[in-house]
């Protein structure tokens, strides 16, 4: 299916690795050009030169610690005038009330929850009027909460009533709002959490594969398999969709697990 992606420019957050990185590589071969984002600018220039040899669709790399207002002002205003905002950056911790500091929740808040919502208000006034899409990578925790990970829990949550009252009212402005919630993921930071997990659930860190057994399938969903619903609704294939979130994690919201 071609997703008429073709000619449009896409700002991707927490772009180095993961899903970020694969959404890059599925929006580049749909023929859209790119701004990454993130802190490892050595990996995002990788990405690029591997995206460029492969796709005639330009790539400009922002390095840079996002975890600021400030921050993510800049390169909002480095990035120019894209019409695609995927809201992909986050690194809130996972640990118990008992475990996990207040400035370690102000941390990860500041660069996903904050971080997210200073993005989409300045696209927001960028480009109403004229178009344009914002896809928050959010997370099913936001809606299955977790008491070992009650601070992505928190977060997520706030990000998806977010997304649906910005989400709401935005086609009167000619913007689309979507979340994408993923369950576990075969990331880095999937396997961050899990080891937490494993330590809560198994008493030791090192048995986290072992998690996969309670996975829908047996194993948690691929890079790709996000990567590629967010190319579709940042499409205009999705010319509809806003004002939601849609779940990507197997069903395992939908039985009210925690894996």
């Amino acid at each position: 299916m071609d997703l008429n992606l073709t000619g449009h420019t896409a700002l991707i957050t927490g772009a180095s690795k993961g899903i970020g990185a694969g959404v890059a590589r599925v929006l580049a071969a749909e023929g859209c050009n790119l701004h990454l984002a993130a802190r490892d600018g050595e990996a995002m220039r990788a990405l690029r030169d591997e995206i460029t040899a492969a796709h005639d669709v330009s790539v400009t790399v922002h390095e840079a610690d996002l975890g600021s207002t400030s921050a993510m002002e800049r390169l909002e205003d480095a990035a120019g005038d894209y019409d695609i905002l995927i809201n992909n950056a986050g690194d809130i911790p996972a640990g118990s009330i008992e475990d996990v500091t207040d400035a370690e929740i102000r941390r990860g808040f500041d660069l996903k929850v904050f971080g997210y919502i200073t993005l989409s208000r300045r696209f927001w006034m960028r480009r109403k009027g004229r178009d344009g899409v914002i896809i928050n990578v959010i997370g099913n925790s936001g809606e299955n909460w977790d008491a070992a990970y009650f601070a992505g829990s928190t977060g997520n949550a706030a990000l998806m009533s977010f997304t649906k009252a910005l989400g709401g009212r935005s086609l009167n402005e000619g913007l689309r709002v979507v979340g994408v919630n993923p369950g576990p993921v075969a990331t880095d930071r999937m396997i961050k959490i899990m080891k937490r997990k494993a330590v809560d659930m198994l008493g030791d860190a090192a048995r986290w594969e072992e998690l996969h057994e309670k996975y829908p399938g047996k194993r948690p969903a691929t890079v790709e398999e996000v990567a590629d619903l967010c190319a579709f609704l940042a499409s205009p294939r999705a010319g509809y969709i806003t004002g939601t979130i849609v779940t990507i994690d197997g069903g395992i919201a939908a039985r009210g697990s925690v894996i």
